[in-house]
């Protein structure tokens, strides 16, 4: 089965494949390097970054990145937004992912320097919405997807619905983690795929041995879709802190900076997620894919690649 060719904007990966920007500090440069030089587009995960952390982490990838695509994912719902989309743009930064809401002024922003944007949506109103605004692709993310969720529909109902309604490239995302996955997603019509979750479980992800231990011993019964204070679901590993949620015991903020624009202060999210990342698991929430149980094994990035290509190659 030949791989399609990903065309965003002037950007052309080697590979249809594109990592999940995961926040608070998941994929960070190293990852986001790696991917990229492997022939993806690699991610920089910018919600919960200061602003010259992000350079920094932008400067860093793009060294290891040997000429790859390195992009940056930031969160609409995110106070700091606006701040970190235009630190991105100074640093020439390639690509732009933005989910959790949508921004005209970004497009606005980015308009002049030619980068690319690429809204996360999970419905035809939205991909027709980002598409009329300028965006160079759309990310069609079902509810298979790790994190906030914007949808509780599938996406392989929603893919074929957007390549149908847009012009513009749709790139598929939620739940995909192996050659199969992939050629599934081809085959309804998406241009690419967005893994997130596959490569948290990568020897170049920066994540706490506990939080890639947590992905591994993962079952399938072990997914539940819990509230955050974002105002949307999302899909996390069951540990002692979601149980603790599920009461409405969950410990509420002691301290808060504001970095969300809306924010329920149930819980602290930014938090949770920090002590997930550095492996305290039982007192953070553990973001993770639907399909998580299906990976037993850390690889490296190039390996993973390797093996996404062989098994879709053989189908």
């Amino acid at each position: 089965m030949q791989l399609p060719e990903l065309v965003i904007g002037k950007l052309i990966p080697k590979y249809p494949i594109i990592q999940g920007g995961m926040a608070v500090r998941v994929s960070t440069s190293p990852l986001a390097g790696a991917v990229a030089r492997a022939g993806g587009i690699g991610v920089i995960g910018a919600t919960g970054m200061f602003v010259e952390e992000l350079k920094e982490e932008i400067r860093k990838a793009r060294e290891m990145a040997c000429g790859g695509i390195i992009g940056i994912n930031l969160m609409f719902a995110a106070r700091e937004f606006l701040e970190l989309t235009q630190a991105a743009i100074k640093e020439k930064i390639d690509i732009i992912f933005v989910g959790a809401g949508f921004s005209r002024e970004v497009f606005r922003r980015t308009k002049e320097s030619g980068i690319s944007v690429v809204p996360i949506v999970s419905s035809v109103r939205a991909a027709r919405l980002a598409e009329k605004a300028g965006a160079a692709a759309v990310v069609a993310e079902g509810f298979e997807a790790g994190g906030h969720l914007g949808t509780d529909r599938s996406v392989k109902e929603i893919v074929p619905e957007i390549v149908e309604a847009v012009k513009i490239p749709v790139i598929a995302a939620g739940g995909i983690v192996s050659g199969q996955d992939m050629a599934d997603m081809i085959n309804l019509g998406a241009k690419g795929i967005q893994m997130a979750s596959r490569f948290v479980l990568s020897q170049e992800c920066t994540v706490a041995d506990e939080f890639k231990q947590a992905y591994l011993q993962a079952k399938e019964e072990d997914l539940v879709i819990i509230k955050s204070p974002v105002g949307l679901p999302g899909r996390a590993i069951r540990n002692k802190f979601i149980t603790l949620l599920e009461r409405g015991e969950a410990p509420e903020p002691e301290d808060c900076d504001a970095c969300l624009k809306d924010c329920s202060a149930e819980y602290c999210i930014l938090k949770a997620l920090i002590n997930s990342r550095d492996g305290m698991m039982d007192e953070g929430v553990i973001f993770a894919g639907k399909n998580v149980f299906k990976m037993k094994d850390i690889l490296p990035v190039d390996t993973i690649f390797k093996r996404i290509i062989a098994e879709y190659s053989a189908i």
